[in-house]
């Protein structure tokens, strides 16, 4: 899909002399646009990193702080075990930190976007939990047209000198931490099956704690301005602020918003330009998410089933009235079995299994025995592979084909069930 605007330039704050304290008002984007050291500086302050690495893993446990590259977890949690298996090591073991700027989900754009615009304030989380966790050795791991601006805000300021750059592959599976790991050490962007866990042997066998962008932003601003300050937006299950990358039908542009934690899903749509009646579905965590109706949902990755959708890796993208949710469902697993490492029976024959029998039926085959045949596949790869790509595959079709039920009917009696009963 084509973009009509650059997500790079789109809903960007204006610099603040202080520390932003109303949930309304911009966070993460709040020093604007292409924001050097210097407006960094002036927009958030002046930063001492040895001096917020004292008790930074206790701010961030108050916080309540999770991670903003898909997977929700307690970033503390991870961070409190890499520094524990730090500590049990000798010096051969000293911990890595690696901010992960990959961002293979088609639909997402909200990590290049802060790394072109605000990549002090990663670089200042990067720095703070190194130095938490006793000196660690620092990564950043991009896409080769985020490295420019990276390469530049390094040698912008002082003290990032030991921070190595490395390029990641423009692959789905290339974020995913196993493969970030496997691709510095040894230029191969696939998951690995993990008998330990990278927080106890990681890099070089090192603990290694591998940190989405966007979350290591949120870490530099607690580091500031301290947890309750964070909790300031957003609900007690879900505090703070999110990016999210909102696409849909044309001609709304793409966005990069900042939202609070707990927000609609329904305003979340407006404020991007678009009318929630006249979307059919919206999918949200992006390609390992899920299809939900428009409706009083609520964006958190924790709540009550049903009315709260997890947001995943911040990925919000409608389908308008006249767009079949089968037919965009079997185009993305296509991709999706088409992107796997291939490494694991489930993404060698599942999922191309699955992507042929969805195509089939979004190709107007009338075999009612393919969608259970399709449910049952789903079930069997899920939780089955090397990576989490077989099961969130899965995820995405059971989604489909619970929101997309009467589709799917309508699919095996011979018509799509857009408007107008067009023939399948």
């Amino acid at each position: 899909m084509s973009r009509d605007t650059d997500p790079q330039a789109a809903r960007l704050g204006s610099p603040a002399k202080a520390a932003p304290s109303h949930h309304q008002e911009p966070r993460l984007l709040a020093a604007g646009p292409d924001a050097g050291w210097a407006r960094h500086l002036d927009t958030f302050g002046p930063w001492e990193p040895q001096a917020a690495a004292g008790g930074l893993l206790e701010a961030l446990a108050a916080a309540g702080l999770t991670g903003r590259g898909g997977a929700a977890f307690e970033t503390w949690r991870k961070a409190s075990a890499t520094a524990g298996a730090g500590r049990k090591g000798l010096l051969a073991a000293r911990p890595v930190v690696i901010a992960n700027g990959a961002e293979g989900e088609p639909l997402s754009f909200k990590d290049r976007t802060l790394l072109a615009h605000a990549p002090h304030l990663v670089i200042d989380g990067l720095l703070a939990l190194a130095a938490a966790l006793g000196g660690a050795a620092m990564y950043v791991y991009a896409p080769a047209d985020s490295l420019p601006r990276v390469r530049q805000a390094l040698a912008e300021r002082p003290g990032t000198g030991r921070a190595r750059v490395v390029e990641a592959p423009g692959t789905f599976i290339a974020g995913e931490s196993s493969a970030v790991v496997n691709m510095i050490a040894h230029g191969t962007a696939v998951p690995v099956d993990q008998r330990r866990r990278l927080s106890e042997s990681g890099l070089n066998g090192r603990p290694t704690l591998v940190v989405n962008v966007e979350t290591l932003a949120q870490v530099a601003l607690i580091a500031r301005y301290g947890p309750q300050w964070f909790r300031q937006a957003g609900t007690a299950a879900d505090p703070g602020t999110r990016l999210v990358s909102v696409s849909g039908p044309a001609p709304v542009p793409d966005v990069v918003l900042e939202v609070s934690g707990g927000a609609g899903l329904s305003p979340v749509l407006r404020q991007a330009g678009m009318d929630p009646a006249a979307v059919s579905a919206v999918l949200v965590g992006g390609y390992h998410g899920r299809w939900v109706r428009p409706g009083a949902h609520v964006l958190s990755p924790a709540g009550p089933a049903g009315s709260t959708v997890r947001p995943g890796a911040g990925v919000i993208h409608a389908l308008d009235l006249q767009t079949c949710g089968i037919q965009a469902t079997a185009r993305i697993l296509s991709y999706l079995a088409a992107e796997s490492a291939r490494q694991c029976g489930p993404c060698m024959f599942g999922l191309p299994a699955m992507a042929s029998i969805l195509n089939r039926i979004a190709g107007g085959e009338r075999n009612p025995r393919l969608v259970p045949e399709l449910d049952r596949l789903g079930r069997l790869v899920s939780g089955r592979g090397a990576c989490r790509h077989p099961e969130g595959t899965a995820g995405l079709v059971a989604s489909a084909l619970e929101v997309f039920a009467a589709d799917f009917r309508a699919h095996l009696s011979g018509y799509c069930a857009g408007p107008g009963g067009v023939a399948a």
